[in-house]
């Protein structure tokens, strides 16, 4: 049985591109599939078995369309369904002969517990062939696999490159320094990961890593969420003074509280404008789904190159 589709979903919301490769098709079935994979895409962040229900809907139709098995590879993934993820990637691959989703790919591997087979993709001679953000989301995933193995040197060395020098706001950027930082915490090296934490937290303009949280735990801070506002404070409240002096306040100068507000200020103050604008998961792996027949940014691995947790 297909999932409902809104009445309100056309196909003609779907990416030009995708839509010319299900000119295959006839054009009822290929109007089905299209509005199916409209909504696989708006859903994917905020219901991603919802999302993956359309997505194998329209793959049960037009399996051997390249963006429609993209779609449903990219929604295996979203859900933790690693086989069928790198099947349908796979697959993808074959009919369009694009490299796209090559960390995806791999970190499946890792999700299925073979991390030597996701650095073999991620050391293929396919992905000289990717861009730089692409690049970089396959060096995540490599870098997990390292850890998988038990050995954060050689994640650590994953990372490493000219990239970790950007300093444009881009998504790949965030991700990349928050996985250097994780890493070198994990090895001991605590003042460099906080210098990169920090740096993530900077060019995280879409709150794509948890940079904040995880430089506040190294500061011994805490962080109140207040609408747009974000206090940073003391994670152990003082023991109350007896009296307050006249010529002081509470929140005066010397607060532990306003210190720290004062130091995250400084740190944006000195971080340059960042050119580039930030997507939410590369662009987002919602992004992947509704513009399939694209080579933009394609990795959905989780920040610190840790794979998720496979679901049933």
């Amino acid at each position: 049985m297909a999932p409902e589709l809104p009445e309100d979903v056309t196909a003609g919301q779907l990416d030009a591109e995708v839509r010319a490769e299900l000119n295959t098709l006839p054009r009822s079935l290929a109007d089905i599939v299209a509005r199916h994979l409209v909504v696989a895409g708006a859903l994917l962040d905020e219901d991603p078995e919802r999302a993956y229900e359309h997505a194998i809907y329209a793959r049960r139709r037009a399996s051997r369309v390249g963006a429609v098995r993209e779609a449903s590879g990219v929604a295996a993934y979203s859900v933790g369904k690693w086989q069928e993820a790198l099947a349908d990637l796979r697959a993808a691959r074959r009919l369009n002969g694009r490299n796209t989703y090559l960390a995806l790919m791999a970190d499946c591997e890792r999700g299925l517990g073979r991390p030597e087979r996701a650095l073999e993709i991620a050391h293929g001679p396919e992905s000289r062939e990717l861009d730089v953000a692409e690049r970089v989301e396959l060096r995540i995933v490599a870098s997990g696999a390292r850890r998988d193995m038990g050995d954060p040197e050689a994640a650590l060395v994953e990372l490493q490159g000219p990239e970790l020098k950007e300093r444009r706001a881009r998504p790949w950027v965030a991700r990349l320094f928050y996985a250097y930082a994780d890493v070198l915490l994990e090895l001991g090296r605590e003042e460099e990961a906080r210098e990169y934490f920090s740096r993530a937290s900077a060019v995280d303009r879409d709150g794509e890593t948890d940079a904040d949280e995880r430089l506040a735990e190294l500061e011994g801070l805490e962080i109140t969420d207040i609408g747009e506002d974000v206090v940073w404070s003391d994670a152990e409240d003082p023991e109350p003074a007896d009296e307050t002096r006249g010529d002081e306040t509470p929140d005066g100068e010397g607060s532990p509280g306003t210190e720290a507000v004062e130091d995250e200020q400084r740190r944006d103050d000195e971080t340059p404008d960042g050119s580039g604008s930030a997507a939410a998961r590369t662009e987002d792996v919602q992004d992947a789904v509704e513009d399939a027949g694209n080579s933009e940014e394609g990795s959905g691995a989780s920040e610190d190159g840790r794979p998720r947790e496979e679901t049933d």
